[in-house]
């Protein structure tokens, strides 16, 4: 028979396994996402749904709208979400020091070294590059977030007006969300 103290070793083991394979998938999409918010999404999406299977294509649908809501970037916001509903308030943690590990040690280095390759053509060749593949993988999350989120004609209807809103007036975000929300009670109830 196992002890209690083996099988509470073993719960902790379970618990630090989880922790780490958190940390080292957002610590994998803070390291091999350039451009950040929408361009990670795509990423974050395979790492958190399709490998580690930690949830859902709808509810990560719901988690973007959400990060979107609150303050800060969609990375950092998805992987505190993420991270607390996997491992709880350390699993929030845990998750969020690891989207931002490599973002913060570059940061620091480049801080320093950022006035010697200001100028370089090869560096501003480079980001050149770069600026429409982020524009693709925003259109490519973009077309996965609507397959999960139009999901009936209403819902169709509840663009179309925000979209209508949004074009016309120059309208708060936050207003914005509130007439969304107001439209999917309406639409909904």
């Amino acid at each position: 028979f196992p002890t209690r103290r083996s099988s509470d070793l073993e719960s902790r083991c379970k618990v630090m396994e989880i922790l780490i394979r958190l940390y080292l998938a957002f610590l994998k999409i803070g390291t091999f996402s350039f451009g950040g918010g929408y361009a990670m999404l795509p990423f974050m999406q395979k790492e958190i749904v399709e490998n580690n299977a930690w949830i859902s294509m709808s509810e990560f649908s719901d988690i973007i709208g959400i990060s979107q809501m609150t303050p800060g970037p969609v990375a950092i916001n998805s992987a505190t979400f993420v991270g607390y509903k996997v491992g709880g308030i350390i699993g929030s943690a845990i998750a969020t020091i690891g989207v931002v590990t490599t973002s913060f040690i570059l940061v620091s280095i480049i801080s320093k070294i950022l006035n010697k390759f200001k100028e370089s053509i090869v560096i501003r060749s480079m980001l050149a590059g770069m600026r429409p593949i982020l524009i693709a993988l925003i259109i490519y999350a973009f077309i996965d977030l609507a397959k999960e989120s139009y999901v009936d004609f209403k819902s169709i209807i509840i663009t179309i007006i925000i979209g209508i809103i949004l074009l016309s007036k120059k309208v708060h975000p936050i207003l914005v969300i509130v007439i969304a929300a107001i439209l999917g009670l309406i639409f909904y109830l």
